[in-house]
């Protein structure tokens, strides 16, 4: 993001010095006369609006898509826990236990490495825990619940974990950047020498403008970092309802993992 600001504005300052010392070699008309705002803003509002567009695509995709599997993946965990109430008492209170410990693992160390587009192998400890306790009731009607809700558990957070990465190859990025480029300093060659303050201004908007695109196409890309991000509140909440289930039976030293969801040591 701030690489594609330093270059839109070094491409503005090459633009207003191209319109000082390049223009009168290639255009001979009078340096008060030049292309109009109305010219300027006209053919860059097209480019803006499908830029635009674009950006709303990606945020359909890429951060609806982060969205909805962050939620389903929660009610996947939620899932489990009601589903243990079925089980027998000793993998009851283990299916709780390791539902709390993985929304922990989840929240807390998977959720900032997805900023960087990175997994955590932290949750994949309890969801190995979880099929090991699953073995043991496979003679029970409850392992059928429990193992669709976990294979639920599993898509989402591997369809989580897919959004969290660039969707946008970073060549459409410097494309569109190299097009913002020449945009600006082909419009800043065409501005005129003198009495240009209003043309100068419009410029410097459009500009402004264009660059806020790129960023929040930047930005969106990578829902779960940045300005524009998905939190982990439907994980949190689940949390907290997967831990009162097991603090009404149990006490909370019961519980093997600390609250960011690290395996307590044997």
């Amino acid at each position: 993001m701030v690489l594609v600001i330093v270059v839109a504005v070094a491409a503005l300052l090459a633009g207003l010095a191209a319109n000082r010392y390049l223009r009168p070699l290639l255009l001979s008309e009078d340096d008060d006369t030049g292309m109009a705002v109305k010219d300027l803003v006209g053919p860059l509002l097209t480019l803006t609006v499908l830029l635009l567009a674009f950006v709303l695509v990606t945020a359909n995709s890429s951060y609806g898509k982060a969205e909805v599997a962050a939620r389903g993946e929660a009610r996947a965990v939620d899932q489990l826990v009601e589903a243990a109430e079925y089980a027998p008492a000793r993998q009851r209170a283990e299916v709780q236990a390791d539902a709390v410990c993985y929304a922990r693992a989840v929240r807390a160390k998977e959720w900032p490495a997805m900023a960087d587009g990175n997994s955590s192998t932290a949750p994949s400890v309890w969801s190995t825990d979880l099929r090991r306790v699953f073995r043991e009731v496979q003679d029970k009607p409850v392992f059928g619940m429990l193992v669709a809700a976990d294979n639920k558990r599993s898509d989402e957070r591997e369809e989580r974990l897919t959004q969290a990465t660039a969707s946008i190859p970073s060549a459409i990025l410097w494309f569109l950047l190299s097009t913002l480029v020449i945009t600006v300093i082909a419009l800043g060659v065409c501005l005129p020498r003198r009495n240009n303050r209003g043309q100068i201004t419009t410029l410097v908007v459009i500009t402004a403008l264009l660059t806020t695109t790129l960023c929040i196409i930047r930005d969106v890309d990578r829902p779960f970092g940045g300005i524009i991000d998905v939190q982990p509140t439907a994980i949190t909440k689940v949390e907290h309802q997967a831990n009162r289930d097991f603090l009404a039976r149990h006490s909370a030293d019961e519980l093997p993992c600390d609250n960011d969801g690290t395996r307590h040591n044997a």
